[in-house]
């Protein structure tokens, strides 16, 4: 009778294993599927329409702005967008290829690392909550390594990301943020390079294509009525699919909840914040590092251990190196999971 309990063990074994297997990655698909298509819109320009910019608030906290730092009504907005709990970045104008009006305190590429830190210094204050910043024009300021470079040495001591507006194809933002702590993510789609509905409607249904295609994208627009227009329609019946995330939510781990989002943007400007995804594979890899904590998934993985044999039915051991668990106890507090 033993001897036909074991070869009925033997013969189940392997069909639980690989139940168990199947089912890890079923979960993993749905799981990689709901983290999958994460859109984040900016609005550039903000500070100077208070009427335009207002229903920009009265939008999902989602919607970030970007706020002139010497615009009439800058400060006033990023307080009101600070109590709402939306992101906020700093517009920084840098010069441009072509010949223009430019805004007060424009960054050149010629500037001393001095002038730039005191045109980034008074953009912080002027700006108030902001935990990044992009550049308004700056096609021959973002084309310019050194020029970046001193930009990004600015930043690295005031743990702001950096979005790249991306206004010119040869832009070295992300070569002049290497061997600094500052974290660099780039745009995707402009929303109204043509101001009319239909072609803003159009770009945002490219911007969520792309989000579906590599998990990520981010739309920048402006405060144009035809903009707010086109969002407002849209936003209303955004796809299931689609989940509004800030840029910010790019650069760490997704927050659970309004709190944690909060949290998360204090941990962003404070510690630095981790680099967002560039490739379909760093976004996998990002995803599976999101799984390891995941509770179903482990259970999955510890009913797979426990057919094989291999683990008692109690929590498995941990086997890490003992400096590794030394410093694992000292990260506590509100931002240990950021």
């Amino acid at each position: 009778m033993v001897k036909v309990q074991n070869r009925s063990i033997k013969r189940t074994s392997p069909f639980m294993l690989w139940l168990w297997i199947f089912s890890f990655f079923t979960l993993l698909f749905i799981n990689l599927n709901a983290q999958a298509a994460r859109l984040a819109i900016v609005i550039d320009d903000v500070g100077y329409r208070v009427n335009e910019e207002t229903k920009i608030l009265q939008m999902p906290t989602a919607i970030s702005i970007a706020i002139l730092p010497d615009s009439p009504h800058g400060r006033k907005m990023a307080e009101k967008a600070h109590q709402q709990g939306r992101e906020i970045l700093i517009h920084l104008p840098m010069a441009p290829l072509s010949k223009q009006p430019l805004e007060k305190n424009t960054l050149h590429p010629a500037m001393s690392r001095e002038e730039i830190e005191r045109i980034i210094q008074h953009a912080i204050q002027k700006v108030p909550h902001a935990v990044g910043m992009n550049n308004h024009m700056g096609s021959a300021m973002t084309s310019n390594l050194a020029g970046m470079e001193k930009v990004m040495q600015v930043l690295s001591n005031h743990h702001l990301y950096f979005l790249d507006s991306v206004t010119i194809g040869n832009t070295q933002a992300t070569k002049a943020a290497m061997g600094t702590s500052v974290p660099v993510i780039r745009r995707n789609v402009f929303l109204d390079n043509v101001q009319t509905e239909a072609e803003t409607r159009h770009q945002l249904n490219r911007a969520m294509t792309l989000a579906r295609k590599q998990g990520f994208a981010i739309a920048i627009g402006h405060p144009h009525p035809t903009t707010i227009r086109a969002l407002q329609q849209t936003l209303a019946t955004l796809p299931s699919d689609i989940e509004l995330v800030t840029p910010g939510m790019l650069l760490a781990p997704i927050p659970t909840s309004r709190n944690d989002k909060q949290t998360a943007l204090k941990c962003i400007k404070h510690q630095g914040a981790k680099p967002a995804p560039r490739t379909p594979m760093d976004y996998l890899k990002m995803a599976a590092n999101a799984l390891t904590n995941n509770v179903i998934v482990n259970t999955f993985n510890q009913q797979i251990q426990n057919v094989l044999g291999k683990l008692p039915e109690q929590t498995a051991p941990d086997n890490r190196p003992e400096n590794a668990k030394t410093d694992a106890s000292k990260k506590t507090g509100a931002c240990s999971g950021f």
